[in-house]
């Protein structure tokens, strides 16, 4: 294959597609605005679909490697009430097909996967630009550039490959996220993890919320949810920790102290995540040369899915790539149109999550919604 292939972007879609395209014996290169693989914390915890991404991850040749990182008894799922009235406790009695991961551990063993070289860091796009005949110019902010056959943007919400392909730009939700951590919770904040318990806890009102997880090493991850204007965060002086843990925490005045905790007593700084979205079905028209994967095609609110159809598009770009090795236009043709909708139903199911979660009906419509996967 004489093509020349560009990822930009080395998060788990852009690695799982230069790892499949490995795989098959095309060579790729993956271009990646951190400095080095340790650059930034990862996030959390992912739980990995057997429909999307472990099958991306067999196509990688990984799936003995994805289970030695499996975090055994993370599926467990608790949802209590503001006043910490236990509603609904579901073991993780291993039968569940949705294993949990730490992101970090998962893109590391993508990146160790990639011959070397493949990754270059340090390489911040600045813009690209069409050539014509399909081919592509990428600028850096270093001033270097590259120019090549085919360019796939991996490159998460706010994309520098996207516009040569739509005019999308994503959109505030109405909802923020704050992060907040609590280490060796074991130890040092045994009330709040016997309130997390083993897997994820779910406390939720109309509006707001906080959602917790198991990490490794006893860490709990939390994520308290506002639905506030992002001028309400922007009032928030997230340089003064103490004082902006104690505003977030205000929110939830009356709340079981237990559950508080897993705000007040954070061994981080809060730090905010407003939830952007692009259009529900965004698609575009077929470009020669060009195509997207991962948020970069279809950014929608966090429901479970984004890093499983980030590393599903990568896989089903590979094999399109590598069952047309000659006819890149046809392979790009074949991946979009699948991924148009399998992209825009996903957006949707996570679209009505996110009212199970935080609408007026909330918790017992999530209650329900659990229940039934029983």
């Amino acid at each position: 294959m004489d093509t020349d292939i560009t990822i930009i972007g080395a998060g788990l879609g852009g690695l799982t597609l230069a790892r499949v395209l490995h795989v098959r014996g095309i060579p790729a290169t993956v271009y990646e605005a951190e400095s080095s693989p340790t650059a930034r914390a990862q996030g959390g915890m992912l739980d990995i679909h057997e429909h999307d991404g472990q099958r991306a991850l067999a196509a990688a040749g990984l799936t003995d490697g994805f289970r030695d990182l499996i975090l055994e008894g993370r599926e467990a799922t608790r949802i209590l009430a503001p006043d910490g009235t236990l509603l609904f406790d579901q073991a993780d009695d291993g039968t569940g097909g949705r294993p949990e991961v730490q992101r970090g551990e998962l893109r590391q063993l993508l990146l160790d996967s990639l011959p070397a070289g493949t990754v270059r860091w340090g390489h911040k796009v600045s813009g690209a630009r069409a050539l014509g005949d399909g081919r592509h110019e990428v600028t850096f902010a270093d001033g270097t550039a590259l120019t090549t056959d085919l360019l796939v943007g991996a490159d998460g919400a706010w994309s520098r490959v996207r516009p040569l392909l739509s005019d999308a730009t994503p959109t505030y939700t109405g909802m923020s996220c704050v992060d907040t951590y609590l280490f060796d919770s074991d130890t040092r904040h045994p009330a709040a993890s016997k309130t997390v318990g083993g897997g994820a806890l779910f406390a939720l009102a109309p509006g707001k919320g906080l959602a917790a997880h198991r990490e490794s090493g006893g860490t709990l991850h939390t994520y308290v949810m506002l639905n506030e204007p992002q001028d309400w965060f922007a009032g928030i002086d997230l340089t003064d920790s103490a004082a902006a843990t104690a505003r977030i925490a205000q929110e939830f005045d009356g709340w079981a102290p237990e559950l508080t905790a897993l705000i007040t007593d954070g061994d981080t700084a809060p730090v905010v995540r407003a939830l952007n979205t692009l259009p529900v079905g965004h698609r575009w028209d077929r470009t020669p040369g060009v195509t997207l994967i991962g948020d970069a095609a279809h950014l929608s609110i966090p429901n479970g899915e984004g890093a499983n159809l980030a590393m599903y598009d990568g896989a089903e770009l590979a094999r399109a790539i590598a069952t047309h090795p000659e006819d890149i236009e046809t392979a790009l043709t074949e991946y979009e149109q699948a991924m148009f909708p399998r992209s825009a139903e996903a957006a949707t199911d996570g679209n009505r999550l996110h009212e199970l979660l935080y609408g007026d009906s909330t918790p017992h419509g999530l209650i329900d919604m659990f229940a039934g996967h029983k």
